[in-house]
């Protein structure tokens, strides 16, 4: 079994370009988180488990005890929580968040997710206009891809639309006060790190200062040239191998 965990403001369309690789090797399960685009609500009270309890209960109502997990951005670091709890049998994580040294590049991320969901809200209703054109395709993309001309119309203005309904706010609020925190030696399962040399999002290095200096130095680390920090939209099919050569 498979799990595939997307990204901040993203939704589980995110990896639709290798899914079919995917599925011809594994049973796959593509939850929305929480707060999402096809995905439950957020509660009333958000705490740093509020995430992968979700995906956990998800995992439970599918009978699925342990899974190999991938993820993109903040589904990423959710795969890594999971492992922390002994639901992951590996995790390849592209990009995974919390991976920051400085306060201030997680704030400056965070206002830049603030500034991003006041303009999609605003763009939203005209995706599918905004997404006819090669420009307009490229305004979508710029910061999770560095190639785009291979992604379908439909999908570039569905991340649009995603993009606008996720209920960021109260997550970013969350990211503020809670930060990230992985404790290490409670990840036992085989991970693989996959980071994007041009990632607009989580620039590398910087972002991945904390996995790979103190978290998990000793992961299989891929660095991607010249992608960006959507490797499963940016290169699917180098994407699928990634994940499929580490579960194997």
């Amino acid at each position: 079994m498979l799990i595939l965990l997307h990204g901040f403001t993203d939704t589980t369309r995110t990896w639709e370009l290798v899914l079919p690789r995917l599925a011809a090797e594994h049973d796959v399960l593509v939850p929305a988180l929480p707060g999402h685009l096809g995905g439950p609500p957020l509660p009333a009270e958000l705490g740093r488990d509020t995430l992968p309890d979700a995906v956990e209960r998800a995992m439970d109502d599918a009978g699925i005890e342990a899974a190999h997990l991938a993820g993109n951005s903040l589904g990423a670091y959710v795969a890594l929580q999971l492992a922390e709890l002994g639901r992951a049998r590996s995790v390849v994580a592209f990009a995974p968040a919390g991976g920051w040294v400085s306060e201030r590049e997680l704030h400056e991320t965070l206002d830049f997710f603030v500034e991003t969901n006041r303009l999609v809200r605003r763009s939203a209703p005209h995706a599918d206009a905004i997404a006819a054109t090669p420009a307009g395709r490229r305004s979508i993309t710029q910061y999770v891809t560095v190639r785009h001309e291979h992604l379908p119309v439909d999908l570039v203005a569905h991340l649009l639309v995603g993009a606008a309904a996720c209920d960021a706010l109260p997550l970013i609020e969350l990211a503020r006060r809670e930060g990230y925190r992985l404790d290490p030696e409670r990840i036992t399962c085989p991970v693989r790190i996959v980071w994007g040399t041009e990632d607009a999002v989580l620039p590398w290095p910087s972002a991945a200062a904390r996995y790979r200096e103190a978290w998990l130095p000793h992961a299989d680390w891929v660095e991607l040239e010249g992608v960006g920090h959507c490797p499963q939209l940016d290169v699917p099919l180098e994407s699928a191998e990634l994940i499929l050569d580490f579960t194997r």
